[in-house]
């Protein structure tokens, strides 16, 4: 069963695209005339030029919006595409799920003359307050340990791939982790939870943490901490666009 088929029935309600991070996407992609969008989801920052997305949750590929490129449940690791079919590959927040990230890597390198790639950078794990202040260590490192390091994406993009910080706007609409960094009371909603696929998959464990988050939110500590931040339009979490030629 791929995990979206457990987490991701309410995707398409808490993870809209930010238009801000799809025009990152779109500068990113270039002049690609046409693209192949690997562990597609729901069809968030999917763009007009796809002809195929790739998808192994049949609950996620049953959210996708009508008029979107035709969806194939299939996995990153078989890409459904002749060699050099595409002029891009284009994956989302998507490669932390990939069993085997070489064997994906390599699809893409195969079936496309550009990889697009929006990840995170695992050494800022202890850079967001949530992480650094309230969840427990076991999820914070699970969370680090399933992402690869900036070093191996580019590695198996090829020569030449440069990653750009992707900064998370304040008032975020696409309900990833890092995107309720202004605004924390979104994190003691169980809906916005389900769509963030390491906090669902701690869940109730979570309560202790919540609570204290709660608490301090009521108490006013959490805004007197985090002042600073209240100010800001956008901040650095480590997202990061990975892009580069084959």
């Amino acid at each position: 069963m791929a995990v979206y088929d457990t987490i991701g029935r309410t995707y398409a309600e808490t993870r809209r695209p930010d238009p801000r991070i799809d025009a990152a996407i779109r500068r990113a992609l270039g002049g690609a005339r046409s693209v192949v969008n690997v562990g597609a989801g729901a069809g968030s920052y999917e763009p007009p030029e796809t002809v195929l997305a790739v998808e192994p949750s049949a609950v996620m590929i049953a959210q996708r919006p009508a008029g979107l490129a035709p969806a194939v449940q299939a996995t990153a690791e078989a890409i459904p595409l002749a060699d050099g079919a595409v002029d891009a590959a284009l994956a989302v927040l998507t490669i932390h799920h990939w069993p085997d990230l070489g064997r994906g890597f390599a699809e893409m390198r195969r079936v496309a003359r550009r990889i697009v790639v929006l990840t995170w950078d695992p050494g800022m794990a202890r850079e967001f307050w949530l992480s650094a202040e309230y969840l427990p260590d076991d999820a914070v490192e699970w969370d680090a340990a399933r992402c690869p390091a900036l070093e191996t994406v580019t590695r198996l993009i090829g020569p030449g791939a440069e990653a750009t910080p992707v900064p998370v706007p304040h008032d975020c609409t696409d309900g990833f982790f890092g995107a309720f960094w202004r605004r924390p009371e979104a994190y003691l909603d169980p809906v916005v939870r389900a769509g963030i696929s390491n906090l669902a998959r701690f869940g109730d464990a979570l309560a202790p943490a919540l609570d204290r988050l709660a608490a301090d939110l009521e108490s006013g500590v959490w805004h007197r901490r985090h002042a600073g931040l209240l100010g800001l339009d956008e901040l650095d979490l480590g997202y990061r666009i990975v892009a580069g030629r084959t």
